[in-house]
This record gives structure tokens, sequence and C-alpha cells, in this order.
């Protein structure tokens, strides 16, 4: 049985935060980052593909093996609905029926449990990991930092700040 890390969020763009949180995961034998493709509240995102190049970009500075990009939300998509986290979190335990998921969490979704779709049903059936951000770097920050002229490589990995760049992002 692997103990398996879900840690979905926006990645609009992914930043030292989010690698302060997949840092604190390594205890897990594998970690899935799932971006989200229909935000259950409407966030306002980069187009996903664009979204996913940028978590590639992540996890190729990362490093490690046992983290990987999931799909998932591609499966569940069906355009004009949202994906929530528990249909995430079912449709992976099916792929990995043998397998403990954890869904991890950070600071600002834990404040907000409450409203997600089956809070009370992913507290039954699934480990739930609140995991602060020990690194205060944010999306926001990245998006402020471009949209008002300064350098973002301090915020994030050297390859999502490159895509960034490169492909003329958040401008």
């Amino acid at each position: 049985m692997l103990k398996i890390a879900v840690f979905g969020s926006a990645f609009n763009p992914p930043s030292l935060g989010h690698k302060s949180v997949i840092d604190s995961l390594s205890h897990f034998d594998q970690i899935l980052l799932v971006p989200s493709l229909a935000h259950a509240w409407g966030k306002k995102m980069l187009p996903y593909e664009q979204r996913c190049r940028l978590v590639d970009a992540l996890i190729s500075d990362l490093g490690a093996d046992k983290i990987q990009r999931s799909e998932i939300e591609e499966q569940l998509f069906v355009p004009g609905k949202h994906i929530t986290t528990y249909a995430v979190l079912t449709a992976l335990q099916d792929i990995y029926p043998q397998d403990e998921l954890t869904f991890v969490m950070g600071p600002d979704n834990l404040l907000q449990f409450a409203r997600f779709f089956r809070a009370k049903d992913i507290l039954k059936q699934f480990n739930v990991m609140a995991c602060p951000e020990k690194v205060p770097i944010r999306s926001t920050h990245i998006r402020q930092g471009l949209q008002q002229g300064k350098a973002i490589e301090a915020l994030t990995t050297p390859s999502v700040a490159q895509l960034i760049h490169s492909l003329s992002l958040y401008h």
C-alpha cells in the first residue's frame, strides 16, 4: 500500500509557497499535483494547458521521481461544470484502490473547508492534511510583481520563471 499525497491547487502560477508545501510531503510514497481545470468557486486563471506546463516546469526543478502531475481533472471535466475535490478524490481512489490517499490543502483552503462540496464525506473517506506554506510566497505575489515590472526569480523556481517570461504570461 502506497501513501499518496494529493495536492490540488490553481498553480496560477506555481510559487515557492507551493514548493514549500511539496517539500513537507517527503514522507509520502507519491505526490500528485492536481492543477484545477474548472475551479469550483470560479477563480480566474490562466488556461489549464499553460498552468500544466508551469506545473511540469516546477516538477522538473524539484527533481523527485515521486512527484507527478495528475490529469484526473481532464478525465472528470464536463463543459460548464466545475470539478469538486470530492469527485477528484473518489476518482483517484478508483485508480489507486489499494493505496491510502491524503488530501493536502494550503491554509487558504483550510479556512474555507466547510464550503467544500461533501466536506464531511471527504473527512470520513480520506485523510486530510492542512499544510501551511513554510515560505509565505503566493501566486498572487508573482502575478502582481509581473504586472509591476518586477523580477520574479526569487518567488518561484528557475524553470517556472523562465517559462513565464518566455511565454509572456500574466502581462
